[in-house]
């Protein structure tokens, strides 16, 4: 599990790929200490498995679905990306609880400066926007972030100064893809909505009801 918090910006050094998947060399200072293989490291909001580590370099395999799925099928030696390692129990959950199991690319519909911050609005399928509610959270490229609009086609966040200078999201423009990951628990409260059907409900069990009266 990750926090969204990303902890440094890495460059591709290599990409190697075959039929049966990609291998990703990336340079970085602050992810590859302490790491071993088998550690997970988000790389722009992909969970993949460290398979070597030596001094400042990482190697991680990318199976055929993830590279179909994520943006990271776009990656080129000299691309920059989001990094950051698996939390710790002791570590401050600063933004969200992330998966790095991306659910699909979004693509970048407009950036409007918005006094210090820049409103950048991404177009996403319907089925994962109800997902998506103002002042909620979402995942871009691993980064959290918090939702300030979103309509029946798109959603809209606001970065900072500081998201702009220590992500990538700083270069995202009209065109840009990016990997979006939705709430985790976003997810598993539809489930749970889903699996009660309304003759099988017991007194006290989880329904839009229970939420609205409990201000959800």
């Amino acid at each position: 599990m990750f926090t969204g918090i990303i902890e440094e910006i890495g460059t591709v050094r290599a990409i190697t790929s075959q039929a049966a998947g990609t291998t990703l060399r990336i340079a970085a200072e602050q992810v590859t200490e302490g790491t071993r293989v088998g550690d997970s490291i988000a790389v722009n909001g992909v969970c993949l498995t460290v398979t070597a580590c030596s001094g400042r370099e990482f190697t991680a395999d990318v199976m055929p679905e993830t590279v179909r799925l994520t943006s990271l099928s776009r990656l080129r030696p000299g691309s920059r990306v989001n990094l950051e390692r698996a939390m710790t129990p002791s570590g401050r959950l600063g933004g969200h609880i992330v998966s790095g199991h991306v659910d699909a690319c979004g693509e970048v519909v407009s950036v409007v400066p918005d006094g210090i911050a820049r409103r950048v609005s991404i177009a996403l399928a319907p089925e994962l926007l109800k997902y998506i509610a103002r002042k909620g959270s979402v995942t871009l490229d691993g980064v959290s972030l918090t939702v300030v609009a979103v309509d029946e086609r798109s959603f809209a966040v606001s970065l900072i100064p500081q998201t702009r200078s220590a992500t990538t999201l700083g270069e995202l423009g009209t065109g840009s893809r990016v990997n979006v990951e939705v709430d985790l628990l976003a997810r598993y409260t539809e489930r749970l909505l889903s699996a009660q059907s309304p003759q099988h409900q017991q007194p006290g069990s989880l329904s839009l009801e229970w939420l609205a009266e409990n201000g959800f």
